[in-house]
């Protein structure tokens, strides 16, 4: 066997590029990452609950918000119960079936059966608003509907 004299040393590894995989992932997650902020339009006090469960997959989930204008928007809504879709005041509540369909349409196809509406809902509304959302929501073969609540430990802490 024949061995050479002199270790073998490994040679250095360059770190000129680094800072430029670094900034290039910053850039990435700043590009890809969404911040989700809705303004609240409505005043939602939620009704209480003894049973209740967390949903699991938030991405599939769309809200809906019935509810009296906050204070900022009742000079030009008024007081009466109004619902909220995402960031703007539904006029009419059949436009509820349009958003619902834009919801599912921006979901893969695979994930268009799974997509769960939240209802968040002021305990003072009537029922027949939210009858007429179910109704329109059953147009739009949205069947998977969440009521958001608290328990009764929540309501007591505020």
């Amino acid at each position: 066997m024949i061995r050479k004299k002199g270790g073998k040393s490994l040679p250095k590894i360059s770190t000129a590029s680094l800072p430029d995989i670094v900034f290039m992932l910053l850039f990435f997650f700043m590009v890809v990452t969404v911040m989700r902020d809705t303004d609240q339009m409505v005043e939602v006090s939620y009704p209480k609950a003894t049973e209740l469960q967390k949903l699991e997959k938030k991405s599939l989930v769309s809200h809906l918000s019935v509810g009296p204008p906050t204070a900022k928007w009742q000079t030009k809504f008024g007081t009466a119960p109004r619902i909220q879709l995402n960031d703007r005041i539904a006029t009419d509540v059949k436009e509820v079936r349009t958003f619902i369909q834009n919801e599912r349409g921006k979901l893969k196809e695979a994930l268009q059966g799974k997509m769960t509406t939240s209802l968040k809902v002021d305990e003072g509304v009537k029922m027949g608003i939210i009858s007429e959302i179910k109704t329109e929501l059953r147009k739009a073969s949205a069947l998977k509907i969440n009521y958001s609540a608290r328990t009764n430990e929540e309501l007591s802490d505020q």
